[in-house]
């Protein structure tokens, strides 16, 4: 895939909107998924360990827990989403926390490979309650990931960052993003879905927040929407209805996972109606 400059993204992005269309991002865990996201219109395609283990049939939350090198899978896939997308922008999930890597060199590896811009993840701002509290005391925090974004910014590279409350969207605003991607949790809705989250009319209120709070910083900053109970698209354009100013939203899966749930489900269920001539 011919490499996308930060500004020709943004131009292009900056034009959907412009014109009423919203920013669709699309989480791939494989290469088919990547392929036909595309062929679909996606605006941005994101590739992180998560989608790995997610088309493996476990939950996203496999991403954040000790199952394998997040920064590492990250670039393995690489070779298997990268080839086959033509046009789009593609994003690495960078692990911020990483202490394993020297950033600015990982960033600039990631660069190299064809990536065209950045989004944290894993991201700590899924972990609450006192194991939250001990990576921030313990120098695994949320900060490091803005310092990831930031770099990533400096290095000219599409930023679009996970943030979970008004503060972090000040920070990575300040930090230099593009897009802020205000993410309600996981996603509900499928196989293995959560079964724990805000209602939509809360995450409209909290979505809401989080663009007002960016715009305070860069009225040019655009915000998307992501997770939680904003899973199928209805759920999306009550988000657009009850709030102003949000331009799209980033699915992962609801992208590739509820739909491969089921289409594979009622193909093989086709089949298996089918009487045999005996």
């Amino acid at each position: 895939m011919p490499f996308i400059t930060r500004t020709e993204a943004l131009e292009k992005l900056r034009s959907n909107v412009a014109a009423g269309k919203p920013i669709v991002g699309c989480g791939a865990g494989t290469g088919i998924s990547a392929k036909f996201a595309e062929a679909g219109g996606a605006d941005l395609i994101i590739i992180y360990n998560s989608g790995r283990y997610r088309m493996g049939g476990r939950g996203s939350l496999a991403g954040l827990l000790p199952y394998g090198d997040a920064n590492g899978i990250v670039v393995e896939m690489a070779s298997e989403v990268l080839p086959v997308v033509k046009n789009t922008p593609v994003l690495a999930g960078v692990c911020g926390t990483d202490p394993f890597r020297l950033m600015k060199v990982f960033l600039r590896e990631l660069k190299e490979i064809g990536f065209d811009g950045v989004q944290n993840f894993p991201t700590v701002g899924l972990i609450d309650g006192v194991f939250r509290q001990n990576l921030e005391e313990t120098g695994m925090s949320y900060d490091l990931e803005v310092e990831a974004i930031a770099l990533a910014h400096e290095l000219d590279m599409l930023t679009c960052p996970y943030v979970f409350g008004t503060k972090q969207a000040i920070a990575m605003t300040k930090a230099g993003a593009d897009i802020i991607v205000a993410h309600m949790g996981l996603t509900t809705k499928g196989s293995i879905g959560a079964k724990t989250a805000l209602t939509l009319e809360e995450a409209a209120k909290r979505v809401q927040e989080i663009h007002d709070a960016a715009k305070s910083v860069n009225p040019d900053v655009m915000v998307i929407c992501h997770g939680g109970p904003i899973a199928e698209p209805e759920d999306v354009e009550y988000i657009f209805a009850h709030t102003k100013g949000i331009v799209g939203f980033f699915g992962a899966s609801s992208m590739e996972r509820i739909p491969v749930e089921r289409a594979i489900k009622e193909q093989v269920e086709r089949f298996k109606y089918l009487r045999i001539n005996m």
